[in-house]
């Protein structure tokens, strides 16, 4: 099993959920996070004022799929999220050892 960890722009949430669902990814953990890359921040116009924001607020999405859609799910991530334009946002995938559902008892990919 993986954990696949995605941070995105807010707005793609709807996008990236309906192409998880559409390959069968059942659950989501969804964070609201700020942060920067190489996008930086962002400058901003109030009332004639210029001030600059640093830290972007993002989305950072955790899925744990089976190793058999990993492919897929990085796939149906990145064409959901996509915009073509800098702060995108980044995947990570990193290894789980072990998952266990709490209400029932059942353990690794019977748990997901």
């Amino acid at each position: 099993m993986k954990m696949i960890r995605a941070i995105i722009k807010p707005f793609k949430l709807d996008d990236v959920k309906a192409a998880l669902m559409e390959i069968g990814v059942t659950g989501m953990t969804v964070i609201e996070v700020k942060g920067y890359g190489r996008q930086k921040g962002d400058s901003e116009l109030y009332r004639g004022a210029e001030y600059t924001i640093e830290f972007i607020p993002k989305l950072h999405i955790d899925v744990v799929v089976p190793d058999d859609i990993v492919d897929s799910t990085l796939e149906a991530i990145t064409k959901s999220a996509r915009t073509g334009k800098i702060g995108d946002g980044k995947i990570f995938v990193l290894p789980v050892e072990k998952s266990l559902r709490i209400r029932t008892g059942e353990i690794n990919e019977n748990s997901l």
